[in-house]
């Protein structure tokens, strides 16, 4: 079960949304849709945070300020990859990848072409190794069992770097909300 929620902050405070999420593919969509719920509450050049959480396994943060790029914070990188909602956090140049390599890049092709022997196969050399990183092709299995992203995403609204680390899943958006003066609001919309 899946929870999301836009938080736009306003002249009046903050105003908080539902929102689904069925359309969107990208964090480019996420920021897409941040940006049109800062419109609709005349806050274009305020800061605008999407709260997504999964139960009580994990929960990120995405925060977008006018037109800036969006920062993400995401507190178990692991959990988050094994669900559609937590891969659109989980960008790229999050996970430290270059977001130029394509997915050909990363393939290990030995030179040999169809129908040509391996010769370094056929003479038991096994120097090259065709290792995925042990994850077995598990999504998440290569990334940390915990936090990933921006860690000072909150901290000028409240929500220091040691604070946020504290959260876990079970209350961490509630209590987020709290320390930004928007309990009620998010409340609203849970």
């Amino acid at each position: 079960m899946y929870f999301a929620a836009l938080l736009a902050r306003t002249e009046d405070g903050w105003e908080a949304s539902d929102t689904e999420l069925d359309d969107v593919e990208t964090l480019s969509d996420l920021s897409d849709l941040a940006r049109e719920a800062a419109a609709e509450a005349d806050a274009e050049d305020d800061t605008v945070l999407v709260f997504i959480e999964q139960e009580d396994a994990w929960f990120g943060v995405v925060r977008v300020d006018g037109e800036d790029d969006p920062r993400i914070y995401v507190s178990d990188a692991a959990a988050a990859a094994r669900s559609s909602y937590g891969e659109i956090l989980l960008t790229d140049e999050l996970l430290g990848k270059d977001p130029g390599a394509d997915e050909l890049d990363a393939l290990d092709l030995d030179g040999t072409e169809d129908g040509e022997p391996d010769t370094a196969a056929a003479d038991g050399d096994d120097d090259d190794e065709t290792d995925d990183g042990g994850g077995g092709g598990v999504p998440g299995s290569e990334l940390p069992a915990g936090p990933l992203g921006d860690r000072d995403i909150l901290a000028d609204l409240g929500v220091p770097e040691k604070e946020l680390l504290a959260l876990d899943g079970a209350d961490a958006l509630s209590e987020i909300a709290d320390a930004l003066g928007a309990a009620e609001v998010l409340e609203t919309v849970r």
